[in-house]
């Protein structure tokens, strides 16, 4: 594909050849390899991986010096994940082949544990943090303060009080945990790894779910942390957050190390790391596609919700909604602008109460009382959260696929195994979901395909809607571009589309029409060919003079989850 994406160019002064095959200490892409860095504080040398036959990682060498931030990027099922799972002991030593050397010595993790012990701590992408417990009990919970085997209340709440400033939180140590924004749950979770007096961080899509101003203020404290020694190791598909923070970048593409960047050198390139991790160039992010764009096909008119636990408070507040056959709908808005409670409501009213309005498909006026019968009339949602709400993980693929549409494999109320099987291997290959077979476990696949996994099962129900929350949200460029196409594809059999997104440059690449949302209404309306970043904010502001601290609350609140 001709032409590069425009690069990132930060000024840095000293690059690494990475080209360089017949430089000593090169491994055969080119990269550094681990044993020859005297200073490092972690080196993981020629691991392998493999999972029912599928081979995560293969001859992986990896490492990072005390005060380094390290990044690692590499595409959806790349070996990222897998490989700081090895590292930090949820895979043992004898479930891979490998060294890990740490602190010169080389070491063998049973568990999460040893790893723990060492100061190794990772932060998963889901957090690991209970919701109706306080502050304090979360970061002590495994290792409190103890006197003569009694807790030492006075203690924890001493130290948590200490961690939470080192962080940048002013809560109090008995807030509870489901009172915190996605953002302040992030920064608790590093204030407990602090408390595991933490050498080396793993952090794992720390800003998947934050808001701008959150995820700038985790960079800083990472930032920070180096100056303090800390090693850390940023797993991210954000390149311009790893551009900003990494001191070394590690590409991974099919469990192998393909790249490798020494960010203290010129220029960050990010069109250089598109191509390392995807293994072609992508001349553009968004593809091309030609609108056909017929009569409407969705109508809401006077759309009004009301909080489901605060009956009082109306979150949506009497809008009017329309897409038509072939054209793709932006939904944009700030954090709790009210997008998603939108979308849920109007989706068989899964979301609020009280609600009232009318809804039109196809000029007819329909009534959706429940989920089953917004999935009759042809309405389809792909949820923002896809491991909560969108899959059931412990189960194979085949089963997540046909779950929306069991009649279909089940003509006698007795599912029909081989027509299943059919039907989920043709959209395994359809939507190019890499997996061992249909029968693997969905909680084994990678965040890309586990979306794929999402949309096939609501492409199976053969919509005439197809209401997308966050569709991108934590995947990679190169996944990005494949649903990408889904949407073209969908758009141009004379499917509505609608998109929620809370990356603009996503919804101004791939929209025929941006409707701005703020505070349960609909504030602005623009063509995509005309939209621009300052026009959506524009029409936000010009309709919240209150923008600033609607803005926080939304950061505070976490986003727009119901």
């Amino acid at each position: 594909m001709p032409g590069l994406v425009p690069g990132i160019h930060v000024p840095r002064r000293k690059r690494l050849h990475v080209d360089g095959r017949d430089k000593p200490g090169r491994d055969d892409c080119g990269s550094l390899r681990e044993n020859d860095s005297m200073t490092a504080m972690l080196e993981m040398r020629n691991v392998s991986k493999s999972f029912s036959g599928v081979q995560a990682l293969r001859d992986v060498n990896f490492s990072v010096e005390a005060g380094q931030i390290h990044a690692l990027v590499g595409e959806n099922g790349a070996g990222k994940s897998t490989l700081m799972k090895v590292l930090s002991g949820v895979y043992p030593a004898g479930s891979y082949e490998g060294t890990i050397i740490f602190d010169g010595e080389e070491r063998r993790f049973r568990d999460i544990n040893d790893s723990e012990a060492l100061g190794i701590i990772i932060i998963h992408q889901e957090l690991a943090l209970i919701p109706l417990m306080s502050i304090a009990e979360n970061i002590f919970l495994s290792h409190p303060p103890s006197k003569l085997g009694v807790i030492d209340r006075d203690e924890v709440y001493r130290r948590t009080r200490d961690l939470l400033a080192q962080v940048g939180l002013k809560e109090s140590p008995d807030t509870l945990i489901t009172d915190l924004g996605v953002g302040k749950q992030q920064l608790v979770e590093i204030a407990k790894a602090l408390s595991k007096r933490v050498r080396m961080l793993i952090l794992d899509e720390p800003t998947a779910s934050l808001n701008e101003a959150d995820s700038a203020a985790l960079l800083e404290r990472l930032m920070a942390f180096r100056a303090q020694g800390i090693g850390s190791i940023l797993i991210s598909h954000k390149l311009n957050e790893v551009a900003k923070v990494a001191d070394h970048i590690t590409v991974l593409r099919d469990g192998r190390t393909v790249d490798g960047i020494d960010c203290r050198a010129e220029a960050i390139q990010e069109d250089r790391i598109i191509r390392s991790m995807v293994n072609r160039d992508l001349a553009h992010r968004f593809p091309e596609r030609s609108a056909k764009i017929g009569e409407p096909v969705l109508t809401v008119e006077s759309w009004s919700v009301y909080h489901p636990i605060h009956p009082e408070r109306q979150v949506i507040k009497n809008v009017d909604f329309s897409v038509k056959r072939g054209e793709v709908v932006g939904i944009a808005g700030l954090m709790g602008a009210g997008r998603t409670e939108f979308a849920m409501s109007l989706f068989g009213r899964s979301w609020g109460t009280t609600i009232s309005g009318r809804v039109r498909l196809e000029g007819h006026e329909i009534v959706l009382p429940n989920v089953a019968a917004a999935i009759d009339a042809g309405l389809a949602y792909v949820t923002e959260d896809r491991k909560q709400l969108g899959l059931i993980l412990a189960d194979d693929v085949r089963k997540n696929i046909t779950l929306a549409s069991l009649d279909q494999v089940a003509p006698r109320r007795v599912i029909d195994d081989i027509a299943e099987l059919k039907v989920a291997s043709d959209y395994r290959n359809r939507m190019r979901i890499r997996c061992s077979d249909v029968y693997q476990e969905t909680s084994q696949l990678s965040g890309g395909n586990q979306q794929k996994v999402v949309l096939s099962k609501w492409l199976m129900t053969d919509p005439k809607v197809l209401i997308l929350d966050e569709p991108t949200r934590g995947i990679d460029v190169g996944a990005k571009y494949e649903i990408y196409c889904i949407i073209n594809e969908l758009a141009e059999a004379g499917r509505g589309v609608v998109v929620i997104s809370s990356e603009m440059p996503e919804l101004l690449g791939i929209c025929d029409r941006i409707c701005v949302m703020n505070d349960g209404a609909f504030v602005g309306e623009f063509p995509g060919a005309e939209a621009t970043q300052e026009k959506i904010m524009r029409a936000i502001m010009r309709n919240d003079r209150n923008y600033g601290s609607r803005a926080l609350a939304g950061a505070e609140m976490g986003g727009s989850q119901p």
